[in-house]
């Protein structure tokens, strides 16, 4: 069994978008956006570099990096920290054609991303913590915490979706 649970793979799976830290040459962190971050077995999560120039270059500077997958509505997910392995195209066709391939058909459980990328980072996961919103302290369950984030989220989006039509 590796250091992933089900519960880990869950979110994962689920959640669509993340954020990977990495440190720049000068010693101060990077925060990047990520689409494409996905369980590729039980020790390591992955991501595509699809427009991800400054991740990469810190990344091959010094591997260590942190992706973070909360759910936005139950303010609950993981941290994972490990060591990123760039995964190229002309060193290692045979494994970059195969996590290609997981991206291009959704298989693996890998979510479907059909941009191109330039390369894959696979992230041996040294370290995965949970991460839970303070929002749970005075005692909220996760029902209604789940609920009032619904709602939220509801209300940005019906607000955006006027100011677009106002805008036409």
């Amino acid at each position: 069994m590796g250091i992933l649970t089900d519960d880990m793979k869950r979110v994962v799976g689920q959640q669509r978008i993340g954020f990977v830290a990495t440190v720049c040459p000068d010693g101060t962190p990077n925060l990047s956006p990520k689409g494409t971050a996905a369980v590729w077995d039980d020790d390591h999560l992955l991501f595509a570099d699809l427009a991800s120039p400054v991740t990469m270059d810190n990344l091959r500077h010094n591997p260590s990096v942190e992706i973070n997958l909360v759910d936005l509505f139950s303010r609950k997910g993981y941290r994972f920290k490990g060591n990123a392995h760039i995964v190229d195209k002309e060193k290692e066709p045979e494994l970059h054609e195969e996590i290609f391939q997981a991206y291009e058909n959704g298989r693996r459980g890998v979510h479907q991303v059909r941009l191109p990328a330039r390369a894959y980072v696979l992230i041996k996961v040294e370290r995965a913590l949970p991460l839970v919103s303070p929002a749970y302290l005075p005692g909220v369950a996760e029902m209604e915490t789940r609920q009032t984030w619904a709602e939220y989220w509801a209300g940005v989006h019906q607000d955006r979706m006027e100011l677009l039509e106002k805008g036409r």
